[in-house]
């Protein structure tokens, strides 16, 4: 893709549980839109409650897209979904209908803005390496090596943020680059964003509000049957706790619970899922802080308080701006 295939497009964006789904589909109420999930998580067909997918009827409401497109045992990458992102904002611009981007994977967004520079493909000796290592010392101890050859991925990695810390260790391994410096080049390579994304960003006044919604959703998804969701996806015997969908927060933690469990030869009603409850809330709002530390360093975005009374009033004005709509 190259600077002439710039596009404008809006974003209604923000950190987990802070609205984006229902202030969404309030927007498409008012206009004819169509929602293009940013979510890593969406993507996954057969994850639905622990990844507060909207359900049927809302997808009816409104045309939703790069939802259950992939089988959790599959990979989808944030080239994947700047190239199909891209492609479904063309489509639906072209029917003369607005595309509206929801979610919170802040590299997806970054991938579709920016670019992304040629990466070497995954190499399963080096990453099997990496993994051993792991095992031996733990992710921590893989993150301060991290932070050694490429401090500024480091700084925006969880100490035990798996997936990724092992990601940014071949990328160095293969390229004697950074990460970050690969990112750096591809967004150079180009004059203006190959998207011009316009962000309304939802941000709270208050922490404490967001979270006690994280608390509150996560309870409300085991009382939907997130624990059977995850009975089902273990029992297809194909998946395992490496792969990007199970590494998905609040999957990962229950995947490990459950491992516990069947080590000790218990089932689930013999055991309190308390502390894999506190874990899972604890991994929610360190994803959300990630998420609003990079919302923050974003100049140009529209902030709207999250939880202001008249938040809904905020956004619905602001798309209306942005889309010269009444």
């Amino acid at each position: 893709m190259s600077a002439d295939t710039t596009l404008s497009c809006l974003a209604l964006v923000g950190p987990t549980a802070s609205g984006k789904t229902a202030l969404a589909l309030e927007v498409a109420r008012h206009w004819p839109v169509e929602i293009i999930s940013v979510d890593s998580a969406l993507v996954y067909r057969g994850m639905d409650i622990g990844t507060a997918k909207p359900n049927a009827e809302e997808q009816t409401q409104v045309r939703h897209h790069l939802i259950d497109i992939r089988d959790p045992l599959d990979a989808y990458s944030a080239a994947d979904f700047a190239r199909d992102a891209q492609a479904l904002i063309d489509d639906i611009r072209a029917r003369g209908r607005h595309p509206l981007l929801v979610g919170g994977t802040m590299l997806y967004l970054k991938a579709l803005m920016d670019g992304l520079d040629e990466l070497p493909k995954a190499d399963a000796r080096l990453r099997a390496d990496i993994e051993a290592r792991a095992k031996a010392w733990g992710w921590p101890a893989l993150h301060a090596e991290l932070a050694q050859v490429d401090p500024e991925s480091a700084a925006r990695l969880a100490p035990r943020d798996a997936q990724r810390i092992g990601r940014a260790l071949e990328v160095w391994h293969l390229t004697g680059q950074p990460l970050s410096a690969l990112w750096g080049q591809a967004r150079a390579q180009h004059d203006s964003p190959l998207t011009a994304v316009q962000l309304i960003s939802l941000e709270p006044h208050n922490r404490a509000w967001l979270h006690a919604r994280i608390e509150r959703r996560f309870e409300l998804m085991l009382a939907q049957g997130f624990l059977h969701e995850m009975q089902q996806l273990r029992a297809r015997g194909d998946l395992h706790a490496a792969l990007p969908s199970m590494r998905c927060v609040g999957y990962r933690q229950a995947w490990a619970w459950m491992d516990q469990l069947q080590a000790q030869g218990k089932s689930m009603a013999d055991a309190d899922p308390i502390e894999m409850i506190r874990q899972g809330q604890a991994a929610t709002r360190q994803l959300a802080k990630r998420q609003l530390t990079w919302l923050r360093s974003l100049p140009d975005r529209q902030c709207v308080a999250c939880d202001a009374e008249d938040v809904e009033h905020q956004v619905l004005t602001r798309v209306s701006q942005a889309w010269g709509l009444p």
